[in-house]
C-alpha cells in the first residue's frame, strides 16, 4: 500500500534581541504520520498506541543567530537537519535565499550570467575560485561538481539576501574541495556581513567553516548547540599540509595547461612549486627581465641590460591547480619565493591583478595600471582598418582566416605597422640568439619584411594581449 504523505505540527518564534543584535528561534517541531491499515496492524502486534506510534518529536530547542552569523548544523542522516532549516527558511522568507533555489541558464558562458558588467561578472567569479580564463567562457553544463558549486555561490552573493541557507552543504564533493569552499564561504560571508545557515551530516567543516553557533542535531529530540565568537577564519586547514620547494621545467608543464597565457615560457631563472605529499599544487616561474616596461621608471634608476639581469627578475608566470584555488596559495607561493630568486628586487606585470590581488596579499607594491601600450596603439588602429575585430584577437582561428583573406597590399600595410612598433616583445618572437632573447631592431626589421602569414599570426595575436589592461607591481627585499 502506498504510503500516506507526513504532516507536521509546529511551533515557531523568531524574537529579535535588539540589545544583543540576534534573533531568538523558539522551535517546538513534531511530525505525525498518517495511519494506514498496515501501521494499524503493526500498532497493534507491538501493543503500541497509534497515537504515540505515529508522533515523533524532533526538535525543541532555543537558537539565537544574528544577521551575520556563520551557523553549521551537523548530525546524523534523519535526525531533524532539514526540518530545522526548512522551519528557519519558511519563517525568514524574502530575507533569505536558498542554494537550491539558485536560478541557472545552463546554456551561456559564465561571464554572460553573473554581475551587471563584465568586470563585476569577473570579480564574482574570481571571489569563489573560478578565476580562470578558460572558465569564463564554459557553460555551466560544462562545469565539475565542484565548479558547479561555487558558480552556485557566486549567484548568492549577487542576490542581495542578508541569509544564505544550504542543506547538504557540499555533501556530493570531495573532502578537500568541501574544505576549500567551506573557508571561502565564511570569507566572503563575513566580508560582506552576510548570515549563513548550512546543514550537513559531514562534521569535518568546522576549522575552515569556523561557526559562530555550532548546532549538533541528534535524533529525536537531543541536541547540542555551542555558541564562539564570530571571527574569521584566516587560513584553510589543507595549507598546513603543504610546502614551498625548488621545481623544475616539468613542474611548470605539468600545470601549464591550467594557465591562461601561452605555456611556451623564457629561460626561466627559478622554478618553484607548491606540493602537498606528492601531489602538485602550484607552480611560479621567474624570468629574466625585458629591456623595458611600463611602470619600471617609477621605481628604479636606467639600468643596462647587464644590470638589470643582476638587479632585477621577473615573475612570468603563476598558476594554482583550479581544485586549490582561492585559499591564498598564489600569494604564499609569491610571498615565500621572492625572498629566494636571488635578486634585490622583482617585478610583475598581471592581468588578473585588477580582479584579484594576490600579489598585493604577497608583499608586492601596485605601481602603475597601463589601459594600453601605446606603441601597440597603430598597429591595432591598421588591423581595425583592415576589418579586424579586436576583442577576438586572441582566437587564432579567427586571426588565421582573417589574414588569409587579405590582400597582398593589405598583409604589406600590416608588416608596415609592425615594423614601425618594434615592441620588444614583438622583437623577441624574431630572436635569432640566445644571448639576444629580445633580439635587434635591425634582424627585427628584416624577418618582418619576409615574414610568412603563420608569425604574422602570432604578432596579431601579441598585439591583443599588449592590449589588455594590466597591472604592474613591484617588490624590494629591502
Amino acid at each position: 500500500m502506498r504510503r500516506q504523505r507526513d504532516f507536521c505540527i509546529r511551533q515557531f518564534r523568531r524574537v529579535y534581541d535588539r540589545e544583543a543584535g540576534k534573533f531568538t528561534f523558539n522551535i517546538s517541531y513534531e511530525t505525525h504520520t498518517k495511519p494506514t491499515p498496515r501501521s494499524l496492524v503493526v500498532a497493534e502486534a507491538f501493543g503500541l498506541g497509534i497515537d504515540d506510534a505515529q508522533r515523533f518529536k524532533v526538535l525543541d530547542a532555543e537558537l539565537k543567530i544574528g544577521p551575520r552569523d556563520i551557523v553549521y548544523i551537523t548530525g546524523d542522516s534523519g535526525s531533524g537537519k532539514s526540518v530545522l532549516l526548512r522551519a528557519i527558511r519558511a519563517d525568514l522568507g524574502e530575507e533569505a535565499i536558498d542554494l537550491s533555489d539558485v536560478a541557472v541558464d545552463a546554456e551561456k558562458p559564465l561571464i554572460e550570467t553573473v554581475g551587471a558588467t563584465v568586470e563585476e561578472g569577473l570579480e564574482l567569479l574570481s571571489k569563489v575560485g573560478l578565476n580562470d580564463a578558460f572558465l569564463f567562457l564554459r557553460q555551466y553544463n560544462q562545469l565539475s561538481d565542484g565548479q558547479r558549486y561555487r558558480y552556485r555561490i557566486a549567484k548568492l552573493i549577487e542576490s542581495g539576501k542578508q541569509w544564505w541557507l544550504m542543506d547538504e552543504f557540499a555533501a556530493c564533493l570531495d573532502r578537500d574541495t568541501a574544505k576549500i569552499i567551506a573557508f571561502n564561504l565564511q570569507k566572503i560571508a563575513r566580508q560582506q556581513g552576510k548570515a549563513v545557515i548550512a546543514a550537513t551530516t559531514h562534521s569535518d567543516l568546522a576549522e575552515d567553516l569556523k561557526p559562530s553557533v555550532l548546532v549538533r542535531k541528534r535524533f529525536g529530540e537531543e541536541i547540542k548547540i555551542d555558541y564562539y565568537p564570530n571571527t574569521l577564519a584566516t587560513e584553510c586547514s589543507l595549507i598546513r599540509e603543504m610546502r614551498v620547494e625548488e621545481g623544475t621545467r616539468e613542474d611548470w608543464q605539468k600545470l601549464s595547461s591550467f594557465h591562461y597565457r601561452g605555456h611556451k615560457v623564457a629561460v626561466p631563472r627559478k622554478i618553484f612549486r607548491l606540493v602537498r605529499g606528492d601531489e602538485l599544487c602550484g607552480v611560479i616561474v621567474y624570468s629574466y627581465p625585458p629591456p623595458a616596461c611600463f611602470g619600471r621608471r617609477l621605481v628604479l634608476p636606467r639600468m643596462t641590460i647587464q644590470e638589470l639581469n643582476k638587479q632585477l627578475s621577473i615573475i612570468n608566470r603563476v598558476v594554482i591547480h583550479p581544485k586549490y584555488r582561492t585559499i591564498g596559495l598564489g600569494a604564499k607561493l609569491i610571498r615565500e619565493t621572492m625572498p629566494l630568486v636571488g635578486t634585490p628586487y622583482v617585478e610583475m606585470i598581471a592581468v588578473m591583478a585588477k580582479y584579484s590581488p594576490f600579489a598585493e596579499k604577497a608583499g608586492m607594491r601596485k605601481v602603475a595600471e597601463q589601459r594600453t601600450v601605446e606603441s601597440v596603439s597603430a598597429v591595432s588602429e591598421a588591423l581595425l582598418g583592415l576589418g579586424f575585430d579586436l576583442q577576438l584577437l586572441g582566437s587564432e582561428r579567427y586571426v588565421t582566416g582573417k589574414l588569409g583573406n587579405l590582400t597582398t597590399q593589405q598583409v604589406e600595410r600590416l608588416k608596415e605597422a609592425f615594423a614601425k612598433c618594434g615592441h620588444p616583445r614583438f622583437k623577441k618572437e624574431f630572436a635569432v640568439s640566445r644571448h639576444r632573447p629580445f633580439g635587434n631592431t635591425i634582424d627585427y626589421l628584416q624577418c618582418i619584411q619576409n615574414a610568412e602569414l603563420s608569425k604574422l599570426s602570432k604578432l596579431v595575436k601579441l598585439t591583443g594581449l599588449l592590449s589588455q589592461s594590466k597591472v604592474y607591481l613591484f617588490w624590494s627585499a629591502t
